[in-house]
Formats: C-alpha cells, structure tokens, sequence
C-alpha cells in the first residue's frame, strides 16, 4: 500500500512540474513581445539600377544611387560610416529606393559612362522616371546626406 501511495504521488508530481513548466514557459514567452526594430543601415537594392527604377516608378520615390569601386577607401568610409549611421538609415529607407553600383563590373561601366562619372564615389539622386535631379562627388557625413536628400527632393 505505501508503494502505490508513493507511486501516485510521484506521479502526481511530476503532472504538476510538467504542468507547471509548460505554464510558466507558456507565460514567458506569450509576455515577451517581439520588437522588429527598422535597419540601423541604409538598405541598398545591390547592382541592378533597373530594378532601382521598377521600384521608384512602382513606390514614386526618387532613387539614391552609390556609385562606388570597390578599391576606393571614402566609398569605403561611406558604407562604414555614413550609410550606418541611424538617422541617415532612417530617412533614406523611407524616402528612396535605395541602390548601390559598383561601376566597374556588370552594369556599373556601362553607367559610369552615361553618366559621365569621373570618380568615386558619386552619388546621384534621380526622380521616379529615371531623370537625374542631384548629384555629389566624394564622402559626406551623416548629416551632410540627409541634406542632399532633402535638397534633391525640393527640386
């Protein structure tokens, strides 16, 4: 009789662990929200400038190009520094179809050549139908980006 007592017992205690484990891991998760958090980057759409304009004609948004070379340290400085930095990050995804070219394989030296570009990095601003609005030559800053954003935009 006490072996059966003891077995129940057991047996109802580890229903009550089980039971109460689930529970609580039930609980800690359902109350743990899931934060998705906007990039802390800009996001770039990576050497397809046709898919860039589809985008901007399909959203009616201007399109930021970086044109770049993949041996040229301010483009190196740009990805790191300035295309990382939050603020910038939030205003271009949400203001622009965001592209960048490296102009010396693919598309890129067919572009560098349409465009005139001379050096690197350049970055260009076009509107929604593929004209060309703004453009500037060697790294800016963070704030400096948002600037020739806002200054692309008024024109």
């Amino acid at each position: 009789m006490n072996h059966v007592l003891t077995s129940r017992f057991y047996k109802y205690f580890v229903q009550v662990l089980l039971f109460t484990g689930l529970t609580l891991t039930g609980v800690k998760h359902s109350a743990t929200p899931v934060a998705v958090s906007a990039p802390s980057h800009i996001v770039f759409i990576e050497d397809s400038f046709d898919e860039a304009l589809k985008q901007g004609r399909l959203q009616n948004k201007y399109i930021f190009v970086d044109a770049y070379a993949t041996w040229c340290g301010p483009c190196k400085m740009l990805k790191a520094r300035t295309f990382a930095d939050s603020k910038a990050a939030e205003f271009y995804n949400k203001t622009f179809v965001n592209v960048s070219i490296d102009m010396e394989k693919g598309q890129g030296p067919q572009l560098a050549r349409q465009w005139q570009l001379t050096a690197y990095p350049t970055l260009i601003i076009f509107d929604p139908k593929g004209k060309p609005v703004l453009g500037s030559v060697g790294y800016i800053g963070a704030s400096d980006l948002i600037k020739f954003g806002q200054q692309a935009l008024k024109k």
